[in-house]
């Protein structure tokens, strides 16, 4: 009788749904800005609106996965142990990246500070923030479910750029909110999706090395984290991150194909 029950098409239900619960949250947190509630409702709107991908996730799991626990699925995505060599490797690459980023921006910037935040108070709930919203919120679902159910029938490279592009469309209420229009808001939407596959690449990349969900978590979060430090222009901040992590999942694909190209769960 489960197997009656059981989705035929779970990613693609995944999909659909994380974009029905995504969008009336994501218009809630647009109205609270607009009509000048406190900031503090707008970011709790916002957090809520980022899990999304999960809350569509739990609604769909016994469809998906009949007989077992959402729970315990999760819980099984953190259970291997964090490798030292991994976290090392990505925070290493990602730190490189922020600072010739902040090298590009402040060459060609007249502002005085480099930086957007300016004490630690605001930084740590900057941190906090990034955190608790697209880091936490989106991975289970996109990483944890979407990506590895399809390592399970192509490739991991393969598997990114589908998941990396279904990914990328869910932004798409927020291209709208930077106030480009014409030739800047399709530079941007370009270099945002280049910047999110190269990304997905990475996420795969690091993942499969691991197979803990804290890996992609981690770089989910230290890339929204070092962008909002920057004291720069967006659309500046969005192509040398596009560029920047191009390269550096062409070179993971290069030295380690066995987690990119062809490699399995």
């Amino acid at each position: 009788m489960n197997k009656e029950k059981k989705l035929k098409k779970p990613i693609t239900s995944f999909v659909v749904l994380t974009n029905i619960i995504f969008w009336p949250l994501f218009c809630l947190a647009g109205a609270i800005k607009m009509l000048g509630f406190p900031a503090w409702l707008f970011d709790v709107a916002f957090i809520i609106a980022a899990w999304s991908s999960t809350f569509a996730f739990a609604i769909l799991f016994k469809r998906i996965y009949p007989g077992e626990s959402f729970i315990q699925f999760a819980k099984n995505k953190f259970k291997n142990k964090l490798k030292l060599s991994v976290l090392v490797a990505a925070v290493s690459i990602q730190t490189f990246i922020f600072v010739i980023t902040l090298f590009l921006v402040a060459k060609n910037s007249e502002v005085g500070s480099m930086f957007a935040i300016s004490s630690w108070g605001v930084l740590s709930y900057h941190f906090f923030l990034q955190l608790v919203s697209g880091a936490m919120g989106e991975e289970l679902g996109w990483r944890g479910f979407a990506q590895m159910e399809l390592q399970k029938r192509h490739s991991p490279l393969k598997a990114s750029i589908i998941i990396g592009f279904w990914w990328g469309l869910w932004h798409l209420p927020l291209w709208f909110t930077t106030g480009y229009m014409g030739m800047d808001l399709i530079k941007y939407i370009i270099f945002f999706m280049i910047a999110l596959f190269a990304t997905k690449i990475v996420m795969t990349a690091f993942y499969n090395l691991n197979h803990n969900l804290g890996v992609p978590i981690m770089i989910h979060q230290l890339f929204n984290f070092f962008i909002g430090l920057i004291n720069g222009n967006l659309l500046d901040l969005i192509m040398y991150s596009a560029i920047l992590y191009a390269v550096v999942a062409v070179i993971l694909i290069v030295v380690n194909p066995k987690n990119v190209l062809y490699g399995t769960r």
